[in-house]
Parts: C-alpha cells; structure tokens; sequence
C-alpha cells in the first residue's frame, strides 16, 4: 500500500505515518510539505498511491480549488483531508471538490483507523458535528414546509419505498449507478430513476448531501 501525506509539520507527518502502520504493516509513504510538492508527487507517479491524506492550511494551499485539482489527478485514489478545522463549510467544501472524507485532527486513534477503514471500503467519512449540523440546517426548511402544507407534505418528507432504502444505503457505502444496478437486480436507468426520487424525497441535490441525512435518519 502506497500513500502520500501532505501536510507541513513533520512530527504530525510522522504520527499518521506510524498509525496508518497499524492499518498496513508494508505500507509505503511519501511526504509532501506544501502544495507543490503534492502536485509534483502525482504528477510524477500518476495513480500509483492507494491513498491521499491532505491538510487545507499547507504552504502555496490554493483553496477547495486545489484540493478539487488534486482529486481529479488522482481520480482513482480516495483522497482524504485531515485538518485542524472543523468548521462545517470546510467539510461542506472538502467533499464538493471531491474528497472521500473529512478526519478532524482532534479525532481519537480509533475513530480515524474507524474512518479510513470506512473510506478503504468505498464509503464517505464525515465528523459526526458535520451530520448534526447539516440536518439541523435542513431541519427548518423541512419545519416550515410542514406548517405551510398543513402537514402533508412535511410528513411524506422522508417515505422512501424500501427499493429506494436498499439504493440509499448503497449510496451510503459509495457503490456507483452500475454497481448498483449489478448488486439490486435493476438496469442502471432504474436505479437513476430511484436516485433522483431519493434525492427529492431527502431534498437533497448530491450524494453526500443525501449520505449526511441517511446516516442521521439510521441512528
């Protein structure tokens, strides 16, 4: 296993080096202290990592539009942002630009080898704050919607057909339309059919956002 940190404090670099050990006793890493030095790392080895963790606040950082330029290159390779922030428009943006989760550098050993465990098996890690607050946000709209409709549509909010909570949780675990298709028995146009009604239903308009309400709707 080959993975590239990109942050600019060494002991920090070191400290994930020797806890990302307990998740690959032969894994590989490459250091990248400031922004240009992760672009010229996979520049120069193209897909070769299994694994991309990244700080927002390096040296040259360019913004989300940096971290967006970085999981393009690295299309393949789930990319991770770990961070001193925990602010929520941070984790909001990390994941728009495309990152496969957002690990707070406050989190405990456990729940970071939780979320990149998570994030090796295809799902998207979120801080539990981020949940909260992202359902919390949507609660209102959801609230007042109630009161204006007389309770009707506020209370259909969230009735999937239990076709739609079998694609939600794939959605969850960040299976694509054709896997999907594949695991459910569905052709690929069915399945986009139930995204867009879950999407709807949710009132959501990607999915993460939709992956964020799923898992506070589970608890």
């Amino acid at each position: 296993m080959r993975i590239l940190i990109g942050d600019d404090h060494l002991l920090f670099r070191e400290g994930l080096r020797r806890l990302l050990e307990q998740l690959s006793a032969d894994a590989e890493f490459t250091d990248a202290s400031n922004f240009d030095e992760v672009l010229e790392q996979l520049q120069k080895e193209g897909d070769a990592f299994d694994l991309i963790l990244i700080d927002l606040q390096m040296p040259g950082w360019t913004g989300f539009t940096g971290l967006e330029q970085i999981c393009t290159i690295a299309s393949d390779t789930p990319v991770v942002v770990v961070s001193a922030s925990e602010n929520q428009s941070d984790v909001r943006n990390s994941l728009d630009a495309g990152a496969a989760g957002f690990i707070p550098k406050s989190s405990s050993v456990k729940i970071m080898l939780s979320a990149l465990n998570l994030v090796f098996s295809g799902g998207i890690y979120l801080p539990p704050s981020a949940i909260h607050a992202d359902v919390a946000a949507k609660a209102m709209p959801m609230h007042q919607n109630f009161d204006q409709q007389g309770g009707e549509r506020g209370a259909n909010h969230h009735q999937l057909t239990q076709r739609q909570w079998e694609v939600l949780n794939c959605l969850r675990e960040g299976k694509s339309n054709k896997q999907i298709a594949y695991e459910l028995g569905l052709s690929e146009g069915t399945v986009k059919i139930h995204v867009t009604a879950i999407f709807k239903s949710l009132g959501v308009k990607n999915r993460t956002q939709a992956v964020i309400v799923a898992s506070e709707l589970q608890r």
